[in-house]
């Protein structure tokens, strides 16, 4: 434990930090998946397409907004919503297909500090339990960090959302508590659970993402060989 001259305790010491940058607009490139800030309307339409395969409208439960009734009302949306700095927001496309099949965010960005959160994510069933989705998620984290230079990115969800909460435990983020009475959004209470991972845990969190997305770590049935969690319970 650090102390002052006087034996409180204080905070470890950072004494080499130099703030983080602001997040570029430069595609991110991965195996299965290419990211793509919102620039313009062009991935509006392929987007709709994707999330209406949610013919139930389930996913956009927790989330603030949404289901649209048509594409007129989600292109409205998309158009007041994605084309800021900060969320910034990147467009998934499958590169196989090259269809937009699900939306993420990078938000409230605090380069002296070195923190930003990733937030706004909405997968479409396309991108859902698939490799693209995971990989996705790593396509971020690896800019924040290793491109960006953070120390600390967050996720932050609903607190009664047990798929996003599952989704942030095996993505290698570290639950920290819940906020209560947090927030209201659709007439109703949202109390906040926050995760985060920091610069400290990122080797151990970038090895397991990149021993899991090997092509080596899927059968001839594209299923997984090891899950994600385990191999970096093992690389740890």
């Amino acid at each position: 434990m650090n102390e002052n001259e006087h034996g409180q305790p204080i905070g470890f010491p950072v004494t080499d930090w130099v703030n983080a940058m602001p997040p570029t607009r430069e595609p991110i490139e991965g195996m299965y998946t290419q990211l793509v800030c919102v620039q313009d309307m062009s991935a509006s339409h392929s987007l709709y397409q994707a999330f209406v395969k949610d013919t139930k409208g389930l996913n956009w439960t927790y989330l603030p907004y949404g289901p649209f009734k048509n594409l007129s009302d989600f292109n409205d949306w998309f158009e007041q919503t994605c084309f800021g700095d900060d969320p910034l927001f990147h467009v998934i496309y499958d590169k196989s297909s090259k269809d937009a099949i699900g939306l993420a965010s990078l938000m409230r960005i605090n380069p002296t500090a070195g923190s930003i959160e990733v937030g706004h994510v909405h997968f479409s069933p396309l991108l859902q339990r698939t490799p693209m989705a995971t990989e996705a998620m790593y396509l971020m984290m690896k800019r924040v960090f290793d491109e960006l230079g953070y120390r600390r990115y967050e996720w932050k969800c609903d607190a009664l959302n047990k798929p996003s909460k599952n989704a942030a435990l095996r993505l290698g983020f570290i639950y920290e508590g819940t906020f209560r009475q947090a927030l209201m959004y659709k007439q109703r209470n949202r109390d906040t659970a926050w995760f985060s991972v920091t610069d400290k845990e990122w080797p151990v969190v970038k090895a397991g993402f990149e021993a899991w997305l090997r092509q080596s770590n899927f059968d001839s049935n594209a299923n997984q060989i090891e899950s994600l969690v385990a191999l970096r319970t093992r690389l740890s």
